[in-house]
Order: structure tokens, then C-alpha cells, then sequence
């Protein structure tokens, strides 16, 4: 079956009890460290992005600087752009794999937010608590079949510095979709 000339790997998505071939959506990655709140959401449209995956923990970060991304004001401003919100706790590293993650920080001499890329330990930690009973496909499902553009969120300016980075890696080992990361200038 044509793809109306569209690239791009196509799935079999279960909907409804009915089987049909479906393009996948495309994927991107933002953090929020770096961006002010006026780059982060011309980031979002200028990728076209009409679905938002937080995948954080807790749905918040300290301090004013990025307090655009608290969970009520950050919902309330994707809606005004007309962009969907999900929260996927489950896809979250819990506290005390964060917590061992810091440990790596402080071993390194580094901080949370000057990190450059995650140590072996959480990464071996978030794939087998995280990732080993993930299913794309499934993931794909519940964006729903509106999602064209979805924008997977945490608070890390470096991809290779946060989970989000395995689990965009996941999708498109899984997929075969190709991932952006949005980045601050």
C-alpha cells in the first residue's frame, strides 16, 4: 500500500479491535534547561508538535526561572497552542534510581544540570526498570491517533544527559522513526 509518498516505516496498529496500517508519528525531545519560556513554546510550534509526553516524576522544577513548566501552568499554556498533554509517570526514573544517578554526578564533579551524558549505572538501571516491559507500539496506541507530532519532555538541556534519551532510542530501535532533539540556542 502507497504511502501517499511519504518516507517513514510504516506499523500495524491494533485500533478498536481493527487492524490497519498507520505511519507512526514523529518524534522529538526538549528539556527545559537553557530555553526561556518564550523559546521553549516557539520550539514546540516551529516542530509542530501537538502532542506532549512528560515523562517526569514529579511535575515540577524549583525555582522561578522555569517555573513555566510546573505542571497546572504548563498544561494550561500547551492548551492554549491547541497541544495535547500526557503524563507517563511510569516512564520516569524513580527516586532512588535518580538518586543513584546523583551519586555518579557527585563522583564526577558535576551537577544535575551541567551533566553531559548519564552514567552506566542508570542507564542499565532505567532500561530494566523502565523499558524491559515497555511496549512502542502500545506507547503509540495511547498518544491516540491524533498525534502526528509528539514531544517527549524532561528537564535536562542534553539529551545523552536524560532518560528521555533511551527512551526515544527505544522507539526508534522499535519503530524505526527518526528522533529530534530540540535544543536551546
Amino acid at each position: 500500500m502507497e504511502n501517499g509518498g511519504a518516507t517513514g516505516v510504516r506499523v500495524s496498529i491494533t485500533l478498536t479491535g481493527m487492524t490497519e496500517a498507520t505511519t507512526p508519528p514523529k518524534f522529538v525531545t526538549i528539556g527545559v534547561y537553557g530555553f526561556s519560556e518564550a523559546e521553549f513554546f516557539a520550539a514546540l510550534q516551529r516542530a509542530s508538535v501537538d502532542t506532549f509526553c512528560d515523562i517526569r516524576w514529579r511535575r515540577g522544577v524549583r525555582g522561578s526561572e522555569y517555573a513555566f513548566v510546573n505542571s497546572a501552568r504548563l498544561q494550561k499554556r500547551l492548551g492554549e497552542l491547541g497541544i495535547g498533554y500526557l503524563h507517563f509517570r511510569e516512564l520516569a526514573p524513580d527516586p532512588a534510581l535518580r538518586q543513584r544517578q546523583a551519586e555518579a554526578d557527585q563522583a564526577a564533579g558535576t551537577t544535575k544540570r551541567k551533566r553531559t551524558a548519564l552514567g552506566d549505572t542508570f542507564i542499565t538501571g532505567y532500561r530494566h526498570e523502565c523499558l524491559s516491559a515497555f511496549g512502542s507500539r502500545k506507547f503509540v496506541e495511547r498518544l491516540g491517533t491524533k498525534a502526528r507530532v509528539v514531544a517527549l519532555f524532561c528537564v535536562e538541556r542534553e539529551p545523552a544527559a536524560c532518560h528521555r534519551s533511551l527512551l526515544a532510542e527505544r522507539l526508534q530501535q522499535d519503530l524505526g522513526v527518526e528522533i529530534i532533539h530540540l535544543l536551546p540556542e
